[in-house]
């Protein structure tokens, strides 16, 4: 990797290091080796924040409405990432997961979950029997449960540098510590100026994840529609002596009104098996801990419209997060009514991410995966949970739509 772009002139530069970028760059060179194309990431190392930050989950696509951006791109990015650590010797692991329905209002969503699974083409899921959940997860109790083979784990993090590995033998150029400070049309050419030295580029493409709509806003010198609102995503480590009460992964029904999927139990690539996470919001973009604030981007947040009425719909919901958020007890109550045995005291500190996640002016969370173009740029400004499992697929789409502005 270098840490000096030295006025270079590109045909391609991608903002953001992280997995999306890392793929969208791999699909290029990989299409056009003679373009030269430039990834530069505002980190001293790749993979920082949302990349770096997740639980390892391979995800199948059963929660995707058909015919989204998020249903397409997961299938295909799902079939892609196994080929490709099949290919690359990255180690994972198809364990499949139970979905549970721990309530009778709940045992309808856990239907519809089922029939829209079966409509975006996944095989072998199924409803199964409670004997059948106990002879998958012992320790697991419920009214109702989905069996869905395709899940898996992996480590995201290793993957996504092995795409810039192959990025780079394939003549693409990565530069670390290049946080992006403004962008300029100048004399038909995207000048980009970083903190360490500034490029020109023929296309911009932006991957920069919690930062998508700053830097689209850069380029296009205007506000946009919508704005990109951190939550954080906190997380506790099943004790060593008390793991064999997750055998894979266990999931709730998750909320329709909500993006997110609720706090489950997931086994690790790396080892140990994870509990949650919750959801609230952070008080920084890149907001891991609860003492992080940005006084600038806290203000940002709370004064968007749309997080405001956000707030206004789902406040309960919303206060319920932040009392597991501080609340040990809280927070191993809401993992009861997936696994009644755990305790308190078998779960230990583990850490947090932050999911970047869009929302509209009128108050839409946006449930799927948001790329704006215009004649030399491609903005990925929505692209949270599966975006790890569709990086290939999302860079497949996104090398499509740059290469047609060269």
């Amino acid at each position: 990797m270098h840490t000096d772009l030295k006025f270079m002139a590109y045909d391609i530069t991608i903002i953001g290091g992280g997995i999306v970028g890392l793929a969208t760059g791999l699909k290029i060179k990989t299409q056009k080796p003679d373009l030269k194309v430039a990834i530069l990431e505002k980190e001293g190392e790749l993979a920082r924040h949302q990349t770096g930050n997740n639980s390892g989950v391979i995800h199948s696509g059963l929660y995707y409405k058909p015919g989204s951006l998020k249903a397409k791109n997961c299938i295909d990015g799902y079939r892609q990432l196994v080929q490709y650590c099949e290919t690359h010797e990255i180690p994972y692991e198809i364990t499949g997961k139970v979905v549970v329905a721990t309530e009778k209002d709940q045992l309808p969503q856990l239907k519809f979950l089922l029939e829209r699974g079966l409509q975006n083409g996944l095989t072998g899921i199924r409803s199964i029997t409670l004997d059948e959940l106990k002879e998958l997860e012992p320790y697991c109790s419920g009214l109702g449960a989905l069996h869905v083979p395709q899940t898996g784990i992996v480590d995201y993090k290793a993957v996504a540098l092995s795409y810039a590995k192959e990025f780079q033998a394939l003549g693409g150029d990565i530069f670390i510590n290049h946080k992006v400070l403004n962008i300029k049309n100048i004399n038909n050419k995207i000048v980009i100026e970083t903190s360490s030295s500034d490029c020109t580029t023929k296309v911009l493409i932006n991957c920069a994840g919690l930062y998508a709509d700053k830097i689209a806003e850069l380029h296009e010198n205007a506000p946009l529609s919508i704005k990109i609102i951190p939550f954080r995503g906190e997380y506790f480590k099943i004790k060593k002596e008390r793991q064999y009460l997750v055998k894979n992964l266990i999931y709730p029904v998750p909320d329709p009104n909500f993006p997110f999927l609720g706090v489950h139990f997931t086994r690790m690539m790396r080892g140990g098996v994870e509990a949650g996470p919750n959801a609230v919001l952070a008080f920084k973009k890149e907001g891991y801990n609860k003492s992080d604030f940005n006084l600038k981007e806290f203000i940002e947040a709370i004064s968007w419209p749309g997080l405001q009425k956000v707030a206004g719909k789902y406040w309960k919901t919303g206060l319920g997060e932040y009392k597991r958020s501080f609340s040990k007890k809280a927070f191993t109550a809401a993992l009861q009514e997936l696994i009644p045995d755990i305790q308190e005291t078998d779960l230990e500190a583990g850490g947090a991410g932050v999911r970047a996640q869009a929302c509209d002016r009128e108050g839409g969370l946006l449930d799927d995966f948001a790329i704006h173009e215009t004649s030399r740029a491609v903005h990925v400004i929505n692209a949270p949970s599966p975006a790890a499992t569709s990086a290939l697929s999302i860079g497949d789409k996104v090398a499509e739509l740059a290469l047609t502005k060269i």
